[in-house]
């Protein structure tokens, strides 16, 4: 009687050898370095955001009476929200929907002047061209701060001075955005596509509208860049305003903190700055999470181009 002995076939001596040794690298000294380092700056980066949250669930009194980075024995992040918009007859709200009309209409339509120029300077050629885009890359080495008061003293010579406007038309500019939206046209609209489009019958905007689809990882990134760094402007709308009602949360926080520090306010208001900053962080949050599929589906469409 003969017995068949089924065998399952023995694993390639190489194809472990290759296993073990990507197992090892795994644990290897320079990625337990590169790890610990990015561990320590996440930590880093995280600390500070992590204090403003505990913070803002304290009592003005707790704040200075406990340890700065754990909670207070009372909960009172909701009666500091209530505080906080009902403070100065609720002016934060005022201050909050400022800054939104500032960094979003500032952002949306920087973003499109910016699609333009850049689509402008890698698709046309024109003279004086390759000078622009010089300027425009020494646009981006000046400091904002530097800008402030010659763009008061134009603002000024045209009467729009503490107005909203003396606030949104310079942060509709952004050579940065012209710069990556040049960039990422000359590398990722083909001109064969635009002389099809042509030939097919479209018009000059028309090209450009494909463009745009075809840019949508570079818009993306400049309206993020532009929304934060309008949402997180100070210099400008100080010098700009001095009505309140016209406020962005930045210079809006920094007048009450101005006051608290003032010993004969009578004001102590920290819980309420704290918990002001901690809510003007919340639409950057989501703004990022909003937003980071358009990158992820860029980097995904470019890497299967050939």
């Amino acid at each position: 009687m003969s017995q068949h002995i089924v065998s399952e076939p023995l694993p390639d001596i190489q194809e472990v050898v290759t296993t073990g040794q990507r197992q090892f690298r795994r644990f290897n000294l320079n990625t337990i370095g590169v790890m610990t380092f990015l561990f320590v700056f996440t930590v880093y980066f995280l600390v500070p955001f992590f204090w403003l949250i505990v913070s803002s669930t304290k009592s003005q009194a707790d704040l200075f009476g406990t340890f700065g980075l754990w909670f207070a024995p009372d909960f009172n992040l909701f009666t500091n929200l209530q505080q906080l918009f009902t403070f100065n007859d609720g002016i934060y709200a005022r201050w909050l929907l400022n800054t939104l009309l500032y960094a979003g209409v500032g952002a949306v339509l920087g973003t499109f002047f910016a699609s333009m120029a850049g689509y402008a300077l890698a698709k046309y050629t024109f003279r004086g061209r390759n000078l622009a885009f010089s300027i425009i890359l020494g646009a981006i080495l000046v400091p904002a701060t530097t800008l402030a008061l010659p763009l008061y003293l134009l603002m000024s010579s045209v009467g729009l001075t503490n107005t909203y406007w003396s606030v949104l038309l310079p942060s509709l500019v952004s050579p940065f955005g012209v710069y990556l939206a040049r960039i990422y046209a000359a590398a990722a609209v083909p001109d064969e596509l635009l002389e099809a489009a042509r030939i097919d019958g479209a018009s000059e905007f028309g090209t450009f509208r494909i463009a745009l689809h075809l840019m949508t990882p570079a818009l993306v990134t400049i309206l993020l860049f532009q929304f934060v760094a309008i949402w997180n402007n100070y210099f400008l709308p100080l010098v700009m305003l001095n009505d309140p009602n016209l406020f962005p949360i930045t210079v809006g926080l920094q007048s009450w903190n101005v006051t608290t520090s003032n010993p004969s306010s009578g004001q102590t208001t920290y819980n309420l700055i704290v918990t002001g900053a901690l809510l003007s962080s919340i639409p950057l949050l989501i703004g990022c999470i909003i937003l980071q599929r358009f990158w992820r589906s860029g980097l995904g469409a470019g890497s299967v181009k050939g």
